[in-house]
């Protein structure tokens, strides 16, 4: 027997029951209206336009091979006590959705599916699983997501669409291992980041096998995991922060004090060898990131430095700077940089904006006074006001022979008022 309803005179939803289960079929146009539920207790499927700007309750599996979208919003709630499977050919643009499914410790999602997300993804409960079945996961422009932990994140690659800042609420074999990056420069710019709780050595991925060969100034590597960060579309270059969790995914060898030898190490394809991004950790988040925007993207991992690599002549940094007139601190005092070859400092504020630049520091009054007066810096000439911004200095140094470009990082203590 096949039933037919109509939903407020604009198409038709069929329900096909079975000896256990209905299924709901859309073949014309169902709108769900602001301030109105729907529900399918059997599988959802498809192939007419569905529009939900209510909120959509979808207790079993969903496949999109028509219009799935919105006008002006709404909630699609995926949750089930089974395994639900999201597939279809046609990619389905939600406002908001709920993942709410304990179902399987590794898949209460299988996702085959494309999913575009324009709002916000509440990872409640339950693993989304795209890694194994293909579906592509995108938050859009703005897009956010809250909850994500162990128990419910993507355990694939997710797609960032947009010049705002983004965790990737990514994780792999039941671990949430999220990477982040910092607000690229254009509303269609896209990355891409997927994580692994795997040796990155000797695997194949996107085209590059890594090896343990690593630049002198790498230490150790951490073998246990690795990210993928790729730059889809766009021009525009990021920072890059990588979490870590000793006892879990991460090695304690890496993980161990100093904390500040824990640095971002690339796989670089034509070298052939592990290279140091550099990384600023931040203890309370166990976080690390790298203090210049990157310029090439791939795989990466955490990794441990040699920072008793350093420069002739015992160079000290004084990172306190008050500009006050007084002759103390009067600006960014390294000593001895002068014996760092090819030198160049950098300044950048909290959000990773650069305020100063400037090679072979401290020649010809070449310091760093509290004004942002670098090249290609922003509000030149302006003084900075009191806060904590980070220093990156690169320079040369001889490493078992070979010429190394080494990155020092670290706060710098700004004092204006």
């Amino acid at each position: 027997m096949k039933i037919s309803i109509k939903i407020w005179q604009i198409g038709w939803v069929l329900l096909f029951p079975c000896a256990l289960i209905a299924q709901t079929a859309n073949t014309g146009e169902l709108a769900i209206l602001p301030n109105t539920q729907f529900s399918t207790v059997g599988d959802f499927n498809n192939t007419g336009t569905f529009i939900n700007d209510g909120e959509a309750f979808i207790y079993a599996h969903f496949t999109n091979n028509g219009t799935v979208d919105f006008a002006s919003g709404g909630l699609t709630r995926f949750q089930g006590e089974a395994v639900q499977q999201l597939a279809g050919g046609n990619i389905s643009y939600f406002y908001n959705v709920l993942f709410d499914n304990v179902s399987s410790p590794t898949a209460s999602f299988e996702v085959s599916g494309d999913m575009s997300i324009a709002n916000e993804a509440d990872f409640n409960n339950g693993i989304v699983n795209n890694d194994d079945f293909g579906g592509a996961i995108i938050f859009e422009d703005n897009a956010t997501h809250t909850q994500v932990f162990d128990g419910s994140h993507v355990d694939g690659p997710v797609q960032k669409i947009g010049d705002d800042s983004f965790e990737f609420p990514i994780g792999d074999k039941q671990f949430f291992r999220y990477a982040a990056i910092s607000a690229p420069d254009n509303t269609n710019d896209t990355f891409s980041g997927k994580y692994f709780f795997e040796n990155p050595v000797g695997q194949t991925i996107n085209g590059e096998t890594p090896t343990a060969n690593a630049a002198g100034v790498i230490t150790l590597l951490d073998t246990a995991e690795f990210w993928t960060i790729t730059k889809d579309a766009g021009t525009s270059d990021v920072l890059l922060t990588l979490s870590w969790e000793e006892g879990s995914t991460t090695p304690q060898e890496i993980a161990d004090n100093p904390l500040e030898e824990i640095h971002i190490a690339r796989w670089d394809q034509a070298q052939g060898i592990w290279i140091d991004e550099g990384g600023i950790v931040n203890t309370v988040d166990k976080t690390v990131t790298t203090p210049l925007a990157l310029d090439a993207y791939g795989i990466f991992t955490l990794a441990r430095v040699n920072s008793g690599i350093i420069e002739e002549g015992d160079v000290v940094i004084y990172n306190g700077v008050t500009p006050n007139g007084d002759g103390k601190n009067d600006y960014f005092i390294i000593d001895g940089i002068e014996n760092l070859a090819n030198n160049n400092v950098q300044v950048f504020n909290r959000w990773g904006v650069k305020v100063f630049e400037t090679s072979d520091y401290d020649r010809n009054g070449n310091v760093f006074r509290g004004f942002s007066d670098g090249r290609l810096t922003v509000a030149g000439s302006n003084l900075l006001p009191t806060a904590t911004y980070f220093y990156v200095i690169t320079y040369d140094a001889q490493v078992n022979g070979v010429t190394q470009r080494i990155k020092k990082a670290g706060y710098l203590y700004l004092t204006t008022d």
